[in-house]
């Protein structure tokens, strides 16, 4: 097993786990407020909790992005398979940077809730 092939599958199993926590963040249900904050909550016209409303839009968006996470890193392991064990395209370097840069903005997001 190449270097290249044992990082597409670490990429891979980081995919996983993040998506795993983000169907749990689903399922979970949101606690009370965390130690330190006395804010008022914030109501918007449509009467709905501001909160709330940000919560559910940041959980759409981790969905989105746990869905191009899985795309990309599909698309690394066909390239990893294809591509001799000694050249690499940029393309696919690229891509192992998106990889990480999603990760960061998903797990950036859920420890942000």
């Amino acid at each position: 097993m190449t270097l290249w092939i044992r990082r597409g599958a670490v990429a891979l199993v980081l995919l996983a786990g993040v998506s795993v926590y983000a169907l749990q963040q689903q399922d979970g249900g949101r606690g009370g407020r965390r130690g330190g904050e006395e804010q008022e909550d914030v109501i918007l016209p449509n009467g709905k909790l501001q909160k709330d409303e940000i919560l559910k839009a940041e959980h759409r968006q981790n969905l989105k992005d746990a869905a191009e996470l899985a795309e990309l890193a599909e698309q690394l392991k066909i390239d990893l398979e294809k591509n001799d064990h000694y050249i690499l395209s940029m393309a696919t370097l690229k891509k192992t940077d998106d990889i990480e840069k999603l990760a960061k903005r998903i797990r950036v997001r859920l420890r942000h809730n």
